[in-house]
């Protein structure tokens, strides 16, 4: 008997070792409890340095002094050379973080930092001052730091109506996950900022209630003097508290927090992302083969034990859902849904009442609309509303869990989405840069319910295949070069809206060409920290999303091969 010698395709030993490896990689980082954990290079941040070094400042300027001169010399060696400053350190600058490092720079040491703040405003005004910066949000905040400056008149400072706080709904509707930091740089206006007659009684009446709202989170988060673990959140709080000469108890654990959580360099950092890197590297594993391993165990288990069993007063949030961080986190729509997605791609049964109670809290938070935003129900806020990225992680959340296609639930988040969609067939994420990823997320939630012929999903990938880069890569649709997240969730997309493998190769390919020695992919700042306005990157997103690619890819060529 004679045997046939078949040599082995070539391309197929390269994706089988990418996806290896690239799982290896991985699994590197996860920790015992399940956490895949990139907190060491990805979480110092301008921006709580600024929140930590202002509240300080206000706060307990004499105890603290030592910090306030440290986090002081940590923004001045951190601008970059064109005088400006990035959310990130070593980022081009950004100028939001440059608007409010170069004021607390001034705030707390005038003459020693002269040089710095007149380079970081130089750079302002070469890029157009506090008006051209494209979120009003970020707008108030820094207009708040001019004023404490003396660079506005108090009374050119936004204004935050603390007598909206005696009508809650419509109070968590116009501010969102804002109300703590509204409601205390408003308590704080009220006795700095000139107001009419009228204005300071509203603002007299609604005061309680806007206290109130403050100590609901921090006692939510366990008393610890964080809010939402994060330094620019906590430093605005206990910035406004500290102006308004309310809450000691809550001002003296901020301070105790900051002393604790500043790192050697004089640094603070943004809160740590648990949920959010641990989501898309246990989904990418699973997408590539590897659902079984034992290792993921730990991830479930991480998972089911964050995830929240008490109502978020504050936001007017149930129980069932999951945050970005740790156990007493910020309810998230986005976390919500990929955990559930992960959840239901995962063996074992422990999850079972974890994907139940999840499912009933995207069902209670769902907008009227259809859509879904953050967390607050029918919410418009520009940072954190509808958003149609959101709306169909959650949509494929309650798919992964079992709910028909046909669901009236799924059925207006659709309607509502061919409603957004725009004329060049692109579809918004607030989370995510504009507009690959938000379009091919809408796109592979559309073929997963049967629709890929509908006009949304035909618009979509007519957009995505005209945005493909010449060497194969997408970036954000309008000339950026080619990142790994944004071409492993447009080849993914387009696989699951039955594309042939061909169609997709040199994307394929380029995701390949782009691993580095030993394996892994590099991630890109494509994740926004503050929509429009500051970004940050996710390792654990871009070597899930390279998975996840690699992974269709070869499940869609095994079906070729063999039907």
């Amino acid at each position: 008997m004679t045997s046939v010698h078949v040599d082995p395709d070539p391309f197929t030993e390269v994706l089988e070792a990418a996806i290896a490896e690239g799982a290896e990689v991985l699994f590197g980082a996860q920790r015992d409890d399940g956490v895949f954990d990139y907190g060491e290079d990805s979480l110092t941040s301008t921006l709580g340095t600024v929140g930590a070094v202002s509240a300080l400042h206000f706060a307990d300027p004499v105890g603290s002094a030592d910090l306030i001169a440290a986090g002081a010399g940590w923004l001045r060696r951190t601008q970059n050379e064109d005088g400006g400053w990035a959310m990130v350190p070593g980022l081009p600058s950004e100028a939001g973080p440059t608007a409010v490092a170069s004021a607390v720079l001034h705030l707390v040491d005038p003459e020693g930092s002269a040089t710095p703040v007149a380079t970081g405003q130089r750079w302002m005004d070469d890029h157009g001052g506090l008006d051209a910066i494209p979120h009003p949000e970020v707008v108030s905040w820094c207009r708040q730091y001019y004023g404490f400056v003396g660079w506005l008149a108090p009374e050119d400072m936004r204004r935050f109506p603390l007598e909206l706080a005696l009508l809650p709904g419509l109070y968590r509707r116009l501010f969102d996950l804002r109300l703590p930091m509204a409601s205390a740089l408003g308590l704080a206006q009220a006795r700095h900022k000139p107001l009419t007659r009228l204005q300071r009684a509203l603002a007299r009446w609604g005061e309680p209630n806007a206290l109130k709202v403050v100590r609901q989170v921090y006692e939510h988060e366990g008393s610890t003097g964080a809010w939402c673990e994060n330094a620019w959140v906590t430093g605005l709080v206990c910035t406004g508290l500290a102006r308004a000469g309310l809450a000691p108890d809550m001002v003296a654990a901020a301070v105790g927090w900051f002393h604790r959580s500043m790192a050697p360099d004089g640094s603070w950092e943004t809160g740590p992302l648990d949920a959010a890197w641990t989501m898309y590297a246990a989904r990418g594993l699973a997408e590539a083969g590897y659902a079984g391993d034992p290792r993921l165990a730990a991830s479930v288990r991480l998972f089911v034990r964050i995830q929240q069993h008490r109502p978020f007063l504050a936001f007017g949030c149930p129980p069932g859902y999951w945050g970005w961080s740790g156990t007493e986190g910020w309810p998230s729509t986005l976390e919500t849904g990929e955990v559930l997605s992960v959840l239901c791609r995962l063996p074992g049964d422990e999850q079972a009442d974890a994907v139940r109670r999840g499912v009933d809290w995207l069902t209670r938070v769902q907008d009227t609309r259809g859509s879904w935003g953050l967390c607050v129900r029918n919410t418009k806020v520009a940072n954190s509303g509808p958003c149609p990225m959101t709306t169909v992680q959650a949509v494929d959340a309650l798919l992964d869990a079992g709910v028909p296609a046909g669901d009236r639930r799924v059925r207006r988040a659709l309607g509502w989405l061919a409603r957004v969609q725009s004329p060049e067939g692109t579809f918004e994420s607030v989370w995510y840069r504009h507009h690959t990823m938000g379009t091919a997320a809408v796109l592979e939630t559309f073929s997963r319910v049967g629709r890929a012929a509908d006009e949304p999903a035909r618009r979509a990938v007519a957009w995505l295949e005209r945005t493909r880069l010449p060497d194969g890569s997408w970036g954000d649709g309008s000339g950026a070069p080619g990142t790994v997240e944004e071409t492993g969730w447009a080849v993914s997309s387009l696989l699951a809206a039955g594309a042939d493998p061909a169609t997709v190769r040199s994307g394929v390919d380029w995701l390949l060409a782009r691993r580095r020695p030993g394996g892994g992919w590099p991630s890109e700042n494509v994740h926004e920290y503050v929509r429009f306005v500051s970004r940050y990157s996710n390792p654990a997103f871009a070597h899930g999303m390279a998975l996840r690619a690699l992974g269709r890819y070869r499940t869609a060529t095994r079906r070729d091969t063999t039907s």
